[in-house]
């Protein structure tokens, strides 16, 4: 796979100890990420972003090795470019949410107050979630029963 550079996209930070704080930060980020895409209710996304801004501020080396991650690589330049999540990866991302707290309050939560807690930040969750525009969907693709107006017919 061709690697693409996105240096232009870097702006250092004058202070060498400041730009070491940010590669240390976007690192931390970056394992909370991934430590997302197993815990529910922790997201990755936002901890990738986040680990993107750090090494744009620091390191050449470290934020083109993460925009060039098959895994999240086209979702942060999604966000860089036109502050969107793509469609698909949204509703898979809420889809996994509800599955995990589905399973973790019928299986492993007992209190009634803390299945309920958990149902509501999922439902939070998933509406913020929702709510992040993508590019990638049709105009009238909020409302499947409406007539496609670039139909013949």
């Amino acid at each position: 796979m061709a690697r693409t550079d996105y240096s232009h996209h870097v702006s250092k930070h004058r202070s060498p100890s400041v730009r070491v704080l940010f590669v240390a930060l976007g690192l931390i980020a970056f394992a909370i990420g991934i430590a997302g895409v197993f815990i529910p209710l922790l997201p990755t996304t936002p901890f990738m972003l986040l680990a993107a801004a750090c090494f744009a501020r620091a390191s050449n080396r470290f934020y083109n090795w993460l925009l060039n991650t098959r895994a999240f690589g086209p979702t942060i330049l999604e966000w860089r470019e036109h502050r969107s999540i793509p469609y698909r990866i949204k509703l898979a991302a809420i889809a996994a949410m509800a599955l995990t707290l589905t399973a973790s309050i019928v299986l492993a939560v007992e209190p009634p107050w803390l299945q309920a807690t958990l149902a509501a930040c999922g439902v939070v969750l998933g509406i913020w979630l929702y709510r992040i525009p993508s590019r990638d969907t049709r105009a009238g693709a909020r409302d499947a029963s409406s007539p496609d107006p670039d139909s013949p017919g």
